[in-house]
């Protein structure tokens, strides 16, 4: 009986496992389509921001500017986006092991986080946490956006870093998630026809420049165009995160499920097979004692 006790808790355990992680299914179903959505909407944005730098980059090359000169530091940042909450399966881990591999071939890197996991991962990493963000909204928001780009611009101006990376979740379908690198900073035809390549965007360095009349200055219009184009690249990046995050974290919660009824239905094998057996031998005992007393008389 003591065995009988033993599998119904655990079948208690695992039925109230099951119940969390269904639930966290429904949730991340839901949210992952707002994230769809919001991603849908986003993306067109996020691409223009990239081809109007692209051909801006392309027909003046360089110019007299700040954030087209790296500073003699020569260190690297790289934005690691992460994600807020755990329970989504490898999301964090490929984030993780894809920033080491770059790290891996930088001279001293410098590591920006983004989300509250981020600390967790790299916290026995032998590279340097220059700053984290964590945000309680349940969506990224442009002001998120702008509060982390605004940092960056900053940072790369004052000469803290010279190279600025953003690495993220790209979503290619729902269950293809795959970690991505942007090039932010500086501004550079070579490095971001590097990081356009494979997309439709590549293509524009394939066109003749255009003949642009830049008023009042090519170096006027880089300055004032430059912190927009990076908070629109982290707004980009941040919404597609959310939506890979949300992908991933649902995959995880529907394999957990199915594992959890896999593990379920042995357990009640067993606990059948267990009280089959306890009943079989009570009913032996009676029979025993029965025919003892028989014997007896």
């Amino acid at each position: 009986m003591a065995n009988l006790h033993d599998i119904r808790l655990r079948m208690n355990t695992i039925t109230q496992t099951l119940k969390v992680t269904s639930a966290m299914n429904l949730i991340s179903t839901a949210k992952l389509q707002k994230g769809r959505n919001a991603l849908a909407n986003t993306e067109p944005f996020f691409k223009r921001i990239q081809k109007t730098m692209a051909e801006l980059l392309h027909s003046v090359g360089t110019v007299e500017s700040p954030f087209f000169a790296a500073n003699k530091t020569g260190r690297t940042a790289i934005v690691a986006i992460t994600s807020d909450k755990g329970l989504a399966g490898g999301y964090n881990a490929s984030i993780y092991h894809y920033v080491i591999d770059i790290c891996k071939n930088i001279s001293n890197p410098l590591l920006i986080l983004v989300g509250s996991i981020g600390p967790h991962y790299f916290a026995n990493s032998p590279y340097t946490v220059l700053e984290n963000f964590s945000f309680a909204s349940q969506f990224p928001t442009l002001e998120e956006a702008s509060e982390i780009s605004d940092y960056v611009v900053s940072q790369f101006e004052w000469g803290a870093f010279g190279e600025v990376r953003i690495v993220y979740t790209h979503m290619y379908n729902a269950l293809k998630l795959l970690p991505a690198e942007i090039m932010v900073l500086p501004f550079n035809e070579e490095k971001l026809r590097l990081s356009l390549s494979g997309t439709e965007l590549s293509k524009t360095f394939e066109k003749k420049p255009l003949n642009f009349e830049h008023i009042p200055s090519p170096e006027a219009i880089t300055d004032a165009l430059a912190p927009h184009y990076v908070r629109g690249l982290f707004y980009g990046c941040l919404v597609e995160a959310y939506a890979s995050e949300q992908s991933a974290r649902m995959s995880a919660m529907d394999e957990a499920s199915r594992n959890a009824r896999d593990i379920l239905g042995k357990q009640r094998i067993s606990y059948n097979h267990a009280r089959q057996a306890g009943i079989t031998q009570e009913v032996t005992e009676i029979v025993s004692g029965a025919a003892a007393l028989t014997d007896a008389s």
